[in-house]
């Protein structure tokens, strides 16, 4: 299994935009004693995208930086999803920078491309990896 980790500048606003607009489900978000995210879990499926707050003064985040920093992001997560028009009214409905229009596929199925209020870059889509090819 692959587990994507990323960070964020303001975790409350990408925990409330990942399971409102992207509906991912929250599996365990970790609070310091102020209230602040420390670690969250979120699920997708069968899958899981982990992330944390920006901290360029810790081992890791020495290493990471979020888009605008990068200048634009060097990965995307894609995301497989059985109602992909579904998800994607549900992203459109809660006002989600769409970047690529869901279209169809040249390899099966359907998929979109949104944007989060920090940059990252999810693609949403009903192709998966395992399905295809006989796999």
């Amino acid at each position: 299994m692959i587990v994507p980790a990323m960070r964020y500048a303001d975790c409350d606003a990408a925990l409330a935009f990942l399971t409102g607009a992207l509906g991912f489900a929250e599996h365990a978000v970790y609070r310091d004693s102020y209230g602040r995210i420390i670690h969250a879990e979120l699920k997708q499926g069968d899958g899981f995208l982990m992330f944390g707050p920006e901290h360029r003064d810790s081992p890791m985040g020495r290493h990471m930086l979020r888009p605008p920093a990068a200048g634009g992001v060097t990965a995307a997560i894609y995301v497989c999803v059985s109602n992909v028009a579904g998800h994607f009214a549900r992203a459109v409905g809660a006002g989600a920078e769409i970047l690529l229009p869901l279209e169809e596929l040249p390899y099966g199925g359907q998929s979109y491309t949104v944007r989060d209020p920090e940059g990252q870059i999810f693609t949403f889509g009903e192709y998966h990896p395992e399905g295809a090819h006989g796999g």
